[in-house]
């Protein structure tokens, strides 16, 4: 692994957590049992009745000094991942969540539903559903590394992801099991959390998409901008008007066309954003390669070039007037 660059330190007025969202349930007439929670010590009995509260959604803030962002931008992270990727990358440079508190945006990332440090209460109890989690060979292929296996080392020519073994490693060790029973909860979540925000950017990457397209449906008072990375999904078309005053950037990366799932996702979104544009509102699609910029994965946060293309979503931003 390469040494990443220095950068100056970066000055932050303040930083700190949240959890937010969620719901109480209640569990009744299931049998207490004795419960070893450390071994060595004496076994408690353990009463499942009661109140849960499920559905909640870990946030992590940071607001620079001097901050330039006209609000906070939010950072949405794709399925099987948490707001990780968007930190520090897998070879060990700084990731968006760097890039974008060094241009002065307030920066709020989160841990979906049932992700990382959200908490994982009654599920899948609560929701029905098996967990789905990936193997170490499973994203190479998916996510447009290579072709054949890590354990190969082939990758894409030009391929812009740290794709050496030790990288790859650390980024497999992120990925967490995710279900595919949550969304509800889930979009419930980043309602609460646009609710104790409040009007803000929101920067989504591939399931993360699905998730940022409804919630500027369901709440276009306060989503005031859209960058899709990749989005794995759209929003529901019996609701595009609502789209109609977010100006929304979508970015796609390399190798699609010869991907066996996402050429057709792609054409979705596609045709999504045009449905959009007919309802009277903005849509910006960059095609990567098309822009010269070439060899990006499906994890384009992650990739060696990630700051060319964090540089390509300021500009647009800066362009929407959304930063001063």
């Amino acid at each position: 692994m390469t040494q990443p660059p220095a950068h100056p330190p970066i000055a932050l007025a303040r930083w700190g957590s949240f959890h937010v969202g969620g719901h109480e349930t209640r569990v009744a007439s299931e049998p207490p049992r004795e419960v070893l929670f450390t071994p060595g010590s004496a076994p408690a009995r353990l009463d499942p009745n009661g109140t849960y509260l499920v559905g909640g959604m870990y946030a992590q803030f940071m607001v620079p000094e001097p901050r330039r962002g006209a609000m906070p931008l939010l950072l949405w992270h794709g399925g099987g991942l948490t707001g990780a990727c968007w930190e520090t990358t897998p070879d060990g440079r700084e990731g968006w969540q760097h890039f974008f508190l060094r241009r002065g945006w307030e920066v709020v990332l989160t841990d979906a539903v049932e992700r990382g440090r959200a908490g994982w209460t009654r599920i899948p109890e609560e929701t029905g559903g098996t967990a789905v989690t990936l193997t170490l060979e499973n994203p190479w292929a998916r996510f447009r590394i290579g072709p054949g296996t890590p354990q190969d080392g082939r990758v894409f020519d030009g391929q812009q992801f740290p794709a050496d073994p030790a990288s790859w490693r650390n980024f497999i060790r992120q990925c967490v099991p995710r279900f595919t029973t949550t969304d509800d909860l889930t979009l419930a979540a980043y309602g609460a959390l646009l609710d104790r925000v409040g009007p803000s950017v929101v920067v989504a990457h591939s399931q993360g998409g699905f998730f940022a397209w409804r919630a500027a449906q369901e709440w276009p008072g306060t989503v005031r901008a859209l960058v899709l990375v990749e989005p794995a999904s759209t929003g529901v078309m019996e609701k595009v008007a609502a789209l109609a005053g977010i100006p929304v950037l979508m970015i796609y990366g390399d190798y699609i066309e010869d991907d066996l799932r996402w050429p057709a996702i792609r054409a979705r979104g596609l045709a999504f954003a045009e449905a959009v544009r007919a309802a009277g509102g903005h849509v910006d699609v960059v095609d990567l390669p098309a822009r010269g910029i070439r060899g990006n994965s499906h994890m384009i946060q992650m990739d060696r070039n990630s700051d060319e293309v964090a540089a390509l979503v300021q500009g647009w931003l800066v362009a929407r007037e959304l930063w001063r």
